[in-house]
């Protein structure tokens, strides 16, 4: 981060920065952060925080895995659309999303539409440090997860590359770090956050 871009974060460090105009929508590869991360975000902007993954969790009354073990990858999917359409419409807040969520172009219109799309963007040697141990994955259960993960990485790298915004998340930053880098990024959005 360059000096004035310290500058600028240091002006909202630990404050609320504004009222949002219009939904954060936190997109990128699992283990990117995109909800530890917003929900700092949400929190420092004094607005709320949901979870697209944990909507559809709630709703199925399943976990994800659950979801893609019983009925597929497809109608996951729909069932995604349908949340993310019903959250944007409803509420402005900070929304994390499911790693593949971005890869439909109708998801893309939408939060185009209703939002403003941060990727968090992060290597794949970081993302393997942080979902390699944990069985909530998935698209990684197969007989060589690492070498899935980098196919996934390799399909969607592209995609997340059309999102309004993004930040680097190289593993070294703490989430407030990572929020503060956010929220520089916004600064030169009026269109999203009220600046106070």
């Amino acid at each position: 981060m360059s000096e004035n871009e310290h500058n600028r974060a240091d002006t909202v460090q630990g404050q609320p920065c504004g009222h949002l105009k219009k939904t954060i929508v936190m997109v990128g590869m699992m283990g990117a952060g995109k909800t530890a991360v917003g929900r700092a975000l949400a929190a420092r902007l004094g607005a709320g925080f949901l979870d697209s993954d944990a909507e559809i969790e709630t709703a199925a009354n399943m976990s994800v895995p659950e979801i893609f073990t019983r009925d597929g990858e497809p109608f996951f999917r729909r069932k995604e659309t349908q949340v993310i359409e019903r959250l944007l419409r409803t509420a402005r807040c900070v929304l994390s999303t499911g790693g593949g969520a971005f890869m439909g172009a109708h998801n893309r219109a939408l939060i185009s539409q209703h939002g403003v799309s941060v990727w968090l963007n992060a290597d794949q040697d970081v993302l393997w440090n942080r979902v390699r141990h944990k069985s909530t994955r998935p698209l990684l259960h197969t007989d060589n997860p690492r070498a899935t993960l980098g196919e996934i990485y390799d399909k969607r790298v592209p995609i997340y590359a059309l999102a309004d915004l993004s930040v680097v998340s190289d593993g070294a930053a703490s989430i407030e770090d990572m929020v503060d880098r956010i929220l520089v990024a916004l600064a030169d959005r009026p269109d999203v956050l009220e600046q106070n």
